[in-house]
């Protein structure tokens, strides 16, 4: 291919606004960037002096720029945040956040509603709050609500098959409406309240549940009394516990640390003056550039198709702030300010954020130290041209040949990569054959890579000794890859015991043992350990789903029809089980012996 003469190009290049992609040989994308006018932006890539020593490297590699142009920088800004997302340019900024927030759903839709976890799109009806960094921020506030205002947050299908109350009603957890202790009106009372809890309106609810109380005692009702000031005590109780700024609204506070060539950014959620969380990320940041442009990416990034509060509080104030404000404004479809200069409760929220930054900025180059040494010494101990740049492993695990489900783990410089974790339903072999189903796995796992989907690892670990070793290079083989990365076996050794581990290589007849103190066997050991609990999880979930609808047919006198129709009538298996030998007996179908057949047998499991 001939030179990139960027004299030429330059001429030909236009003053509009668009988005410009820089390619090296054989297709590979480069950078993504947009620019208000790109013959000028342009320009910048290519003059004598002033570009750092990164930037100097990547454009020593372009051999061809392509550029797309918009009516507007703001089309722009929004066609490079898609493409940047899609393609992963190796010189951008990289977010690699492939998760959706949860949020607390009230369905409105029923006539006594439930508050729940829920993630997704947020097109049903009810209403939602958040959202939150995590789910356990999520069962935090719904235990807390729980606490203060029992709303119930059970399944329909198992609300509708009760019968009698179940445990949250006796732990006072709960009114239980599904058997009627609760009148209508009175249950929604308490999710009116719930509403005023979740929207962070506690002083409200405060003088609420203290006007119930004078109420109850002045009518000397003092039962009632004396549970609705168990209420409040129970909500200044969280209120002790929780930093609560009504003032704050709704916001996030983000806030970058850098050092080393590395860089953290954390965001903090306030939702309804509380503190809902936060979460730090570790951006992929290759060329020389400003923490203002790390933000002002991240910022681009993360905030693309996802919910945006009203206010951005940063530190440092991100570049391109306005023009930021404009696009995610009309994303979100009202005013988002980004603002950095703040005073009072909003400085503080931003000096605990950077605190907390700077923390897990410290932690995780301590432990990408340690990843990196873990990765020369494996590229050393399996004589490796260079380090691995994609490791994969794979696991199976099963129950006495029951629920079969093989794993898949990848690993990078810069540790896990969970996004491309993969499991697999292992299926059509003789329960318990390990090599049937590592061989399915990887014909599965390989053939969909040889037709485009997804890239090939440097390297692949299998679970097992050199029987699990033959098979997959007898897979690897006839599909025509063997020769893509390097296949080890990874057996346990002498006892079982970590450390003595033993890697097998083909071609060798004699394994490798590395020593239990090896930086090498370390991180095998890190990554298997990995795919074998993702392994796990997934069998175990599997299994759970089997044994929920197989275990009726069990009992003498039921069959696939009686088992249907009964977990229809009870809406699950977990209704059929909390259900006494008289609500048995009514479902149809079922006698009183079959019911005290059925009721004998569920004790037992």
């Amino acid at each position: 291919m001939p030179p990139f003469d960027s004299k030429v190009f330059l001429a030909n290049t236009t003053t509009a606004p668009g988005v410009y992609r820089m390619f090296a040989e054989d297709g590979l994308l480069l950078y993504v960037g947009k620019a208000k006018n790109l013959k000028k932006r342009l320009s910048s890539y290519f003059r004598l002096t002033g570009l750092s020593t990164k930037t100097e490297a990547m454009m020593s590699r372009v051999v061809n720029i392509e550029t797309t142009i918009t009516h507007t920088e703001n089309e722009a800004l929004l066609l490079e945040s898609n493409l940047i997302k899609e393609l992963k340019p190796r010189y951008n900024v990289l977010l690699r956040d492939s998760k959706s927030y949860p949020y607390i759903h009230l369905d409105t839709s029923h006539e006594y509603p439930r508050v729940s976890l829920y993630r997704g799109d947020r097109t049903g009806g009810g209403r939602y709050f958040g959202p939150y960094a995590n789910s356990y921020a999520v069962r935090e506030t719904l235990s807390h609500l729980q606490k203060v205002l029992p709303v119930r947050q059970c399944e329909d299908s198992y609300y509708q098959n009760r019968t009698r109350p179940c445990l949250q009603y006796q732990i006072k957890r709960c009114t239980a409406p599904c058997v009627g202790l609760i009148s209508h009106e009175m249950y929604q009372e308490d999710v009116d309240q719930a509403i005023l809890f979740l929207t962070g309106k506690d002083q409200t609810l405060t003088d609420k549940l203290i006007a119930n109380m004078d109420n109850a005692s002045k009518e000397l009702d003092f039962e009632q009394a004396a549970f609705f000031r168990d209420r409040i005590n129970a909500l200044r109780k969280i209120q002790a516990n929780q930093s609560i700024n009504s003032e704050a609204g709704e916001a996030d506070v983000i806030c970058l640390a850098n050092a080393h060539g590395k860089h953290c950014v954390e965001l903090m959620f306030l939702r309804n003056g509380r503190h809902s969380g936060s979460n730090p990320y570790y951006p992929t940041v290759l060329l020389d550039i400003e923490p203002e442009e790390v933000l002002g990416a991240f910022i681009q990034q993360f905030y693309l198709n996802k919910t945006v509060p009203k206010l951005l509080v940063c530190d440092p104030q991100p570049a391109n702030a306005a023009l930021l404000e404009e696009v995610l404004s009309q994303q979100a479809g009202h005013k988002v300010k980004i603002v950095s200069n703040v005073r009072a409760d909003r400085k503080q929220w931003l000096e605990h954020c950077k605190i907390n930054a700077d923390l897990h900025l410290r932690k995780h180059l301590e432990d990408r130290s340690t990843l990196e040494q873990r990765f020369l010494a494996l590229t050393e101990a399996l004589e490796l041209e260079s380090a691995p740049a994609r490791i994969e492993c794979f696991d199976i695990s099963h129950t006495q040949g029951e629920a079969t489900v093989a794993s898949c783990v990848v690993f990078g410089p810069d540790g896990a990569i969970k996004s491309d974790y993969r499991r697999y339903n292992i299926n059509d072999i003789i329960g318990g054959d390990d090599y049937a189903a590592m061989e399915q796995v990887l014909k599965r796992r390989y053939k969909k890579i040889i037709d485009g989907v997804g890239k090939f690892p440097d390297l692949v670990l299998i679970d097992g000794g050199k029987g699990q070793l033959g098979i997959a290079n007898t897979v690897m083989q006839e599909l025509g890859c063997a020769d893509k990365f390097k296949l080890i076996g990874v057996a346990k050794g002498d006892g079982r015991k970590a450390g003595l581990e033993k890697l097998f290589f083909i071609g060798k007849k004699l394994p490798l043992v590395l020593g239990a103190h090896s930086p090498a066997l370390h991180l095998i050991n890190q990554i298997r350990d990995e795919a074998h609990r993702f392994a796990i999880s997934g069998h175990r979930l599997k299994r759970g789903k089997s044994r929920t609808s197989s275990a009726l047919e069990e009992i003498p006198g039921i069959g696939t029809k009686r088992r249907q129709t009964l977990l229809k009538h009870f809406g699950g298996l977990q209704g059929v089980r909390q259900a006494g030998v008289k609500d048995l007996s009514q479902a149809p179908g079922v006698n009183e012996e079959l019911a005290e057949r059925i009721y004998n047998y569920l004790q037992t499991l």
